[in-house]
């Protein structure tokens, strides 16, 4: 029966964190979220040097991929303030997500499950809210939809973070064996 060493459940964390990346740029995408896109670009592309540093024996890519993952924690915790409205942000004053460039929204926000959206007559806005909508009946919210997507993101984070610092520190006492032994 074979044995799981820590670079192989560190693959299976860095494929599980591409995974969820990659879904969640996908619908970040359809909604026009572009700081949330260029995270997540740059989250696949940390993730990516993550599994190539744990199968080429890259101590540093690993290093580089626990600090990256310590910024991308922080960065789904403030999507969850953001989202969940907490302290001062207001995800409908607030066009962070979008850098003020449109009035594009969280794609969850008239897609989510069980979500029945009917468009508000009214007089057209010159700058009017491409969502001017009505959006009722849903199961679950889009604030948590993107807080619980924010959540995943942070829990992989963590795992990933201490499964990086464990093998890179396995690498790190091969290099010192090797030299060592080289030496004697």
């Amino acid at each position: 029966m074979g044995r799981c060493s820590g670079r192989c459940t560190l693959v299976g964390i860095c494929c599980l964190q591409l995974a969820a990346a990659l879904q969640r740029q996908i619908f970040d995408f359809l909604g026009y979220q572009w700081a949330p896109i260029l995270a997540n670009f740059l989250h696949i592309m940390v993730v990516i040097l993550g599994i190539l540093g744990t199968l080429h024996y890259r101590s540093r890519y690993l290093i580089l991929y626990s600090i990256w993952l310590a910024l991308w924690v922080a960065w789904n915790a403030f999507i969850i303030c953001f989202y969940l409205e907490v302290g001062h942000f207001s995800q409908h004053r607030d066009l962070i997500m979008n850098f003020n460039t449109s009035m594009h929204r969280s794609w969850w926000m008239e897609n989510g499950p069980g979500c029945l959206v009917t468009p508000v007559r009214g007089p057209p806005l010159p700058l009017a809210d491409h969502h001017m909508v009505t959006v009722t009946g849903c199961l679950l919210d889009y604030p948590y939809i993107e807080a619980l997507s924010s959540a995943l993101q942070i829990f992989l984070a963590l795992f990933g973070f201490v499964y990086a610092c464990y093998v890179s520190k396995v690498f790190m006492d091969e290099e010192d064996s090797c030299l060592v032994k080289s030496l004697c």
